[in-house]
C-alpha cells in the first residue's frame, strides 16, 4: 500500500524513462573509459607488455635443436651461492629496515596524535624532511656524517669517546639510510589513520581508568591496523627495489638485488641473467603488492 501511495504521489512525467536512464549511465561509463584509455594504453604498451615478454624469455631456452621452455635459469640462480646470498640479504635488509621504520614512525604518529604546540610542529617537520631530500643527497650526507673521520666520529672524539667503527660500507650503513629515507611516508599514513580515532573514545577510556598502554593496545592499534598494513606494504616495496642507498652505503658483498641486477646487466653484460633476477624480485614483491591491492580494493568496496 505504501508503494502505491508513493507511486501515485510522483507524476509519471517526473520519472525519467528507462531508456533515458540507461543512456545516461552508458554515457557516464563511456566517458570514464575514455579518460583512462590513454594512461591504460601507455601502461600496457610501455610496462605490462615488455614485462610479460621478459618473463616469457626467462623460461625460454635456445638450443641447437630449437627453443624449449624450462626452469633451468631459475635453478641456476638458486644453485649459485652468491646469487642466493644476495637475495637472502635483500630480504633480511628489507624486513629489518621496514620493521624499524614502522616502529619509529608509529611512535612519531602517536606523539603527533596527542601532541600540540611548537614541539609537535617541529617533530612533524623533522619527520617529513627526508621526503624532500633526493636519495643521492641523503647517501652523500650520511657518508660524510657516519663515514671514517666523519662528523659523528669527530664529535665522539671531542668528548673522549674513541674506537668508533664506521657503519659505512657495512650492512648497517644502508639500514640507517633506508630507515631515515622511508620514515615520512608511514608517518603520513599513520597520522591520517590516527586522526580518524575518536577523541571521545580516548577520553572515555581515560575516565574509566585506562592507562596509555591500554589505550594504545585496545583503541589506537585496532583502528589503525589497516594503515599499518598499507604503510608496511609501501615501505617494503620501496626498500626492496632501492638502488642509490645500498649502492652508495652498502658493502661490496653481499649486494642488494637492485645493485646486483645493475652490475649483472651493465658490467657483466648478461641481460638474460638480469631478467631472471628481475622476475624473482617481482615475484617476491608481488606477495606484498597483492596485500596492498587487496587492502585498497576492500576499502573501496
Amino acid at each position: 500500500m505504501t508503494t502505491d501511495v508513493f507511486e501515485s504521489a510522483v507524476p509519471p512525467s517526473v520519472a525519467p524513462p528507462r531508456s533515458r536512464r540507461l543512456s545516461k549511465r552508458f554515457g557516464e561509463a563511456a566517458a570514464g573509459y575514455a579518460l583512462v584509455a590513454a594512461p591504460a594504453a601507455v601502461l600496457f604498451g610501455l610496462i605490462l607488455s615488455p614485462a610479460v615478454l621478459a618473463v616469457i624469455d626467462t623460461f625460454t631456452i635456445v638450443t641447437p635443436a630449437g627453443r624449449t621452455f624450462g626452469l633451468d635459469r631459475y635453478a641456476a640462480f638458486f644453485a649459485d651461492g652468491y646469487s642466493r646470498a644476495n637475495f637472502i640479504y635483500t630480504l633480511n635488509q628489507t624486513i629489518l629496515a621496514t620493521s624499524a621504520t614502522l616502529v619509529v614512525s608509529f611512535a612519531i604518529a602517536v606523539f603527533l596524535r596527542f601532541g600540540s604546540g611548537r614541539v609537535a610542529r617541529t617533530v612533524q617537520a623533522l619527520a617529513l624532511f627526508p621526503l624532500f631530500v633526493p636519495a643521492i643527497v641523503a647517501a652523500y650526507a650520511l657518508t660524510r656524517f657516519l663515514g671514517p673521520n666523519g662528523l659523528f666520529q669527530i664529535l665522539l672524539e671531542q668528548v673522549g669517546i674513541r674506537g668508533f667503527v664506521s657503519p659505512y660500507l657495512t650492512p648497517v650503513g644502508p639500514f640507517i639510510g633506508f630507515v631515515w629515507e622511508a620514515i615520512p611516508l608511514p608517518v603520513l599514513i599513520l597520522t591520517a589513520g590516527f586522526a580518524q580515532v575518536s577523541s571521545h573514545a580516548v577520553e572515555a577510556a581515560r575516565d574509566l581508568g585506562a592507562g596509555p598502554l591500554r589505550i594504545l593496545h585496545e583503541i589506537l592499534i585496532p583502528q589503525a591496523k589497516r594503515s599499518l598494513l598499507v604503510a608496511f606494504s609501501l615501505c617494503f616495496l620501496g626498500i626492496f627495489g632501492s638502488f642509490t642507498i645500498p649502492y652508495a652505503l652498502g658493502p661490496a658483498a653481499p649486494e642488494m638485488m637492485g645493485v646486483f641486477m645493475q652490475r649483472t646487466y651493465g658490467q657483466l653484460l648478461k641481460p638474460d641473467e638480469a631478467q631472471v633476477q628481475a622476475v624473482i624480485c617481482f615475484m617476491a614483491c608481488a606477495v606484498v603488492g597483492f596485500l596492498y591491492v587487496r587492502l585498497v580494493a576492500t576499502s573501496k568496496g
